[in-house]
């Protein structure tokens, strides 16, 4: 994965776990991100039962969702989109791909999975703030779908130009 350019944002360390700077100038980054996520096969995109008043959650039917219980925020939520001006997603990966994407600096771990409340896997994907970004995060989310659909999670993350 390749490392996200710059420092990472500043964070609350509680919930509501939100991104409070170096969000998008603009509203295209995450335009592209939705373009991109918005078709994920058999995904209900709801409002969100565990993020705060706006956020949209991408849910699964109990069928589809075949992954592990760890894939999962609350109920069949794997993934939800924080609104303006925050613009970060949670979304949950498998424990080796959120480790690589916090690595690369793309992501945090959730204050409450570190202390052991919900999944391991449980991650902010910080805003993306251009194009390229926004396919690095839709790949984050691409993950975080297979792993809710008990698939391999894909190969790549998305846009894979060295940066």
């Amino acid at each position: 994965m390749p490392q996200r350019p710059g420092p990472r944002p500043s964070t609350t360390p509680t919930n509501p776990h939100t991104q409070l700077d170096q969000q998008p100038r603009d509203d295209q980054p995450r335009e592209r991100l939705i373009g991109q996520i918005g078709t994920l096969p058999g995904v209900v995109w709801a409002g969100s039962m565990i993020s705060v008043p706006g956020a949209q959650a991408l849910t699964l039917p109990q069928g589809p969702a075949q992954g592990p219980p760890d894939a999962f925020m609350i109920g069949t939520e794997f993934a939800h989109l924080h609104p303006s001006p925050d613009q970060s997603l949670h979304l949950v990966l498998p424990p080796p791909t959120a480790e690589a994407a916090i690595e690369a600096g793309w992501a945090e771990q959730h204050p409450i999975a570190r202390l052991g409340i919900i999944s391991p896997g449980a991650v902010m994907v910080y805003a993306p703030r251009d194009a390229y970004e926004a396919d690095i995060a839709a790949g984050l989310v691409r993950a975080s779908y297979a792993y809710a659909i008990g698939a391999e999670p894909p190969i790549t993350t998305g846009n894979e130009r060295g940066h």
